[in-house]
C-alpha cells in the first residue's frame, strides 16, 4: 500500500483473519486524509449522541450508529477502535449523564470494532449488516455491557445491578430488526456518494431485501431471545 494511504489501493478480504488484514487497516493512520474524516466522525458522533428516533412510549433509536458504521466500514477496526474511546471520552465530557467510567469504553470499542469487522475492506452485503448489529445488539450490549454495568453500579454507585436486566434486553432484542433494516438503508443511500472516491469496494447490489435476509432477521430475534431465557432458567 502507498504511503499515503490511498483508498482507491485497499485490498479486498473476504475475512478479517489474516496479518495482511491488519496492517492494511493499521495503515490507514498514515493517512491524513483518513484521519481527518475519522475525526469528523467522531465530532459527530459526540454531536449525535443524545439524539434518537421516537418509536413507540421509552422506545428509541439513537442515530450515533449510523454514523459509527459508515465510518468503520471507510477506515477500518483499528482507526475505529481509537475514534471510539475518544468520542466516548469527550461525550461524558461534554453531554455528562452520571459519573464517568473508564469501562464504558469496552463496549463502544467493541461495537465501533465489529462494524469495522464486518463492513471494512470488502463487498458490503446486508447479510454482513444484519450480522453485525446482531453482534452488537446481543453480544455487546447485552452480554459485555452486563458486567460493566455491574461494575458501575458497585463501584460508582454503591448498588446492586441485575444480571439480567428485562428492559435492556427485550429492548435490544425487539429493535435489531428495525435498526438493521434502517441501518441497510442507510448504507444505499451513502455507498453512492463515497464510491468516487474509491473508500468503498462495490455497490450496493448486495444491500438489497430479499426473502432470505428478512427470514436471518426474525431468526436472529427469535435465537437471541432464546438464548436470553435457558441462561435466565439455568441460573
Amino acid at each position: 500500500m502507498p504511503k499515503n494511504g490511498s483508498p482507491q489501493t485497499k485490498t479486498l478480504f473476504p475475512a478479517p483473519f489474516c496479518k495482511a488484514y491488519w496492517r492494511q487497516a493499521a495503515s490507514e493512520f498514515k493517512s491524513l486524509k483518513m484521519l481527518l474524516f475519522a475525526a469528523l466522525v467522531v465530532a459527530l458522533r459526540v454531536a449525535l449522541k443524545s439524539v434518537s428516533i421516537p418509536i413507540a412510549a421509552d422506545l428509541r433509536i439513537g442515530v450515533g450508529f449510523f454514523v459509527n458504521a459508515f465510518g468503520a466500514m471507510i477506515y477500518g477496526p483499528v482507526v475505529a477502535a481509537a475514534g471510539a474511546a475518544v468520542s466516548d471520552t469527550l461525550g461524558a465530557l461534554l453531554f455528562p449523564s452520571g459519573p464517568y467510567f473508564p469501562l464504558f469504553l469496552l463496549t463502544e470499542i467493541a461495537g465501533s470494532v465489529i462494524f469495522a469487522l464486518f463492513l471494512y475492506s470488502t463487498r458490503v452485503t446486508a447479510l454482513r449488516v444484519i450480522l453485525s448489529r446482531f453482534c452488537i445488539d446481543f453480544f455487546v450490549n447485552i452480554v459485555l455491557n452486563t458486567p460493566v454495568m455491574m461494575a458501575y453500579y458497585s463501584v460508582m454507585l454503591g448498588k446492586s445491578y441485575k444480571v439480567l436486566h428485562w428492559p435492556r434486553i427485550v429492548k435490544n432484542l425487539a429493535m435489531f430488526p428495525l435498526e438493521s433494516v434502517l441501518l441497510i438503508l442507510f448504507l444505499r443511500a451513502v455507498i453512492p456518494a463515497v464510491k468516487p472516491l474509491g473508500a468503498v469496494p462495490g455497490g450496493v447490489e448486495a444491500l438489497r431485501f430479499t426473502r432470505k435476509n428478512i427470514t436471518l432477521l426474525a431468526a436472529f430475534t427469535v435465537i437471541g431471545l432464546a438464548a436470553v431465557i435457558l441462561y435466565a432458567i439455568a441460573r
